[in-house]
């Protein structure tokens, strides 16, 4: 638990918590505490740890008026955040003895119950992190694939007919939030904004009733973590921890996976970062198989950035800000209402689709195009193995035109990363495909699908000397890291079988050699092919 410490007022109803500054309160030697006030707990330091306890407060969405209440709050608090952080959550502990000589773990009857964290560094938090330089890319790769471990294995699914995730549920926080923010920005310019975001929500609640019911039935709506920010992520130990998910709630909670992967992906945007939102999207995708969840994206994200201005608009209104502070907080809601409106209004998408020989360079290209464009990316030889039941990078044993690489796999592969990039376009989103697209068929399917969805086309031909291709292949397969099965004979095959590109597709095409292309050269080439496209 990391956390700036302030002072409670005496006055107020839980000024007895500043009788446990002193050291006779603790069971262990202390040689100062502070304390951390917000506005439904108070968090005291303590040597290596952290106690939270929850506020006697009712607002409505969040009940803690009774000591019953608390206790189970916090029992819950605990059960949750042991799911992603389980060496920061320790336990439930009793705050025994009385108002006057309270005492923590203590021997006696509980008056007060706090749960109990292991402390660790403010910098090791995400956004204190980001805001040093030190988030590197690692890092948010390290977090995507553990909160997609955590929506496929840990976060338990919603039990049928519970009600979670259906387009009312869904509805019903975006309308709210809308109407909140309504009533705090007032009249003027950002009201007309908010009015924009409202109509696009209406319709896209309506497009998508069947998306999200489907969804709720086949599973994607889970106990999540449910306010999944860098400000609630830390990195500890070398690991990635996730804490203070909701406990209050069960409709906060109970969400669509998307919806929640959805907020650190806003987070990142918000602060400056595309290319890590990005990589993480990268990253949670290609470990989740996830693409039909990219349909709902955008609606999530739209909906978290609104979370957000909310929060701030609210606080904006409360007595007793510092200076500035209630125009900072203005500005801040400002910012997360025109990154909302930002999505609702996406750029023409561009469908990517690399074509080369085994060991060309092509999952390389298509992850740095999908970087700096940016774009989402879906791989062959990931839906290949996905499709056969198989992790990445688990041999499949197949040989040519055997096992994974039968035609018919050949094909519901293809057809596969079709459905992806098509799900992915009509959302508002580009895309990369990683294949080798060497049969001209599949290249005029893909071409097809990017006109009818009104998006640019641009084909990556990616490209090597001979020996420079069978010396990367033997040295993957040396390696056994990737998800490529490739042999120097798949390699001659291929060299004998492929479809040359014919003229009319040298005009969407863009050359690749050593270097990946830069976001200048893919926005000049795509210009070439059809002046129409934008490089915003």
């Amino acid at each position: 638990m990391a956390q700036t410490p302030v002072s409670p007022s005496p006055a107020a109803p839980g000024h007895w918590v500043v009788r446990l500054r002193a050291p006779e309160a603790w069971p262990f030697p202390v040689h100062s505490v502070h304390l951390v006030e917000t506005h439904i707990s108070w968090v005291l330091l303590a040597g290596p740890y952290a106690y939270k306890i929850k506020k006697p407060v009712d607002l409505g969405f969040l009940d803690f008026s009774t000591l019953a209440r608390r206790r189970r709050f916090c029992e819950e608090e605990l059960r949750l955040n042991r799911r992603l952080a389980p060496s920061l959550y320790l336990g439930v502990a009793p705050i025994t003895g009385s108002p006057e000589a309270p005492r923590v773990e203590g021997k006696g009857t509980a008056f007060e119950y706090a749960v109990k964290m292991r402390a660790f560094p403010q910098d090791a938090q995400l956004d204190r992190m980001l805001a040093a330089g030190r988030l590197v890319p690692d890092i948010i790769e390290a977090v995507g694939r553990r909160i997609a471990r955590f929506h496929l294995h840990e976060a338990a699914p919603a039990p049928p007919g519970a009600g979670f995730g259906t387009p009312a549920s869904v509805a019903a926080p975006v309308h709210q939030t809308l109407d909140q923010l309504a009533e705090a920005l007032g009249p003027g310019t950002d009201r007309n904004m908010l009015a924009a975001i409202r109509s696009w929500c209406e319709r896209e609640l309506r497009r998508l009733r069947a998306v999200l019911e489907n969804r709720a039935r086949n599973g994607h709506v889970r106990e999540c973590h449910g306010d999944l920010h860098l400000r609630n992520l830390a990195w500890v130990d070398g690991q990635a921890m996730a804490f203070d998910a909701i406990e209050f709630s069960e409709t906060l909670r109970w969400i669509d996976t998307m919806s929640d992967i959805a907020f650190l992906y806003m987070d990142l945007e918000a602060r400056g970062h595309p290319e890590l939102a990005a990589r993480l999207m990268l990253v949670y995708l290609e470990e989740t198989g996830d693409y039909p969840g990219v349909a709902v994206l955008r609606l999530y994200l739209v909906y978290r950035a609104l979370v957000r201005a909310k929060v701030d608009a609210l606080r904006a209104l409360q007595p007793g800000l510092a200076d500035g502070e209630a125009g900072t907080l203005r500005a801040e809601c400002r910012h997360y209402l025109k990154l909302a409106r930002r999505y609702t209004m996406p750029p023409r998408p561009v469908l990517f689709i690399t074509h080369g020989l085994s060991g060309s360079g092509k999952t390389t290209t298509a992850g740095a195009v999908a970087l700096c464009w940016p774009a989402l990316r879906v791989r062959s030889d990931v839906e290949r193995k996905r499709l056969a039941g198989l992790a990445a990078h688990v041999p499949s044993g197949s040989g040519l035109d055997t096992g994974l690489y039968r035609p018919e796999m050949t094909r519901r592969t293809y057809v596969r990363l079709w459905r992806a990039a098509a799900t992915a376009l009509a959302a508002g989103f580009s895309m990369v495909v990683d294949a080798g697209f060497l049969a001209a068929g599949w290249r005029r399917r893909f071409q097809r699908l990017a006109r009818r969805r009104g998006a640019a086309f641009l084909i990556l031909d990616c490209q090597a000397p001979i020996r420079e291709l069978a010396r990367r292949i033997d040295h993957r397969r040396r390696q056994g890291r990737d998800a490529s099965e490739a042999t120097l004979a798949v390699l001659h095959r291929q060299r004998r079988t492929a479809d040359p590109l014919t003229r009319d597709e040298r005009r969407y095409c863009l050359t690749i050699g050593v270097e990946p292309p830069s976001r200048a050269r893919l926005a000049q080439a795509l210009h070439a092919a059809d002046p129409l496209t934008s490089s915003t």
